[in-house]
This record gives structure tokens, sequence and C-alpha cells, in this order.
């Protein structure tokens, strides 16, 4: 082989070489996007799921309450500590009337 050959041949080589280099470059890239990609969604998941409101806590039926009140009101006043009035007056607003 002469020079022409010599130098022919190792441009091949350094061609070959920088498109490999390249490829590999861009699946690397390809990677690190995908990658980052995930991370940021699992992030941003991991964010919605840390300010979600919690479950509204269940709440005694408002009958069941009204109904506990009238009796203790009615506790109140055999009891001496209402008079018929105040009874009369609590009793209106326990039913809102």
């Amino acid at each position: 082989m002469g020079l022409i050959g010599g130098i022919a041949r190792t441009a091949v080589v350094a061609g070959t070489a920088t498109a490999v280099s390249n490829r590999v470059s861009r699946r690397q890239g390809n990677r690190w996007a995908a990658n980052d990609q995930q991370q940021a969604e699992a992030q941003a998941y991991e964010q919605q799921q840390a300010y979600a409101p919690p479950p509204p806590q269940p709440q005694a039926p408002p009958e069941t309450d009204m109904l506990a009140q009238l009796q203790q009101l009615g506790e109140l006043k055999s009891a001496g500590v209402l008079t018929e009035e105040e009874f009369a007056a609590q009793k209106a607003k326990i039913l809102g009337s």
C-alpha cells in the first residue's frame, strides 16, 4: 500500500469511528431523555399525591344529632337546670324554627 492507500484507510477508520461514536451518543442521549421524563412523571405523581385532600370524615346524620340534643335538653329541663322558656328557646334553635 502506498501513501494514498494508508491515508484512505485512516480516513475510513476515522469515519467509521465517528459514525459509531455519534450513534452511541444519540442512543445514550435518548436513554437519558427517557429516564429524565420517567423521573419527572414520577415526581409529578408524588407531588399530586402529597397535595391530594384527605377523604371527608363521615358525619353523624343530622337527625340523630338533633334527637340527642333534644334528649339532653329534656334531661336538663327535668333536672331543673332549664326553665320552660329556656327549654322552648333551645328546642326551637335545634329544630331550626
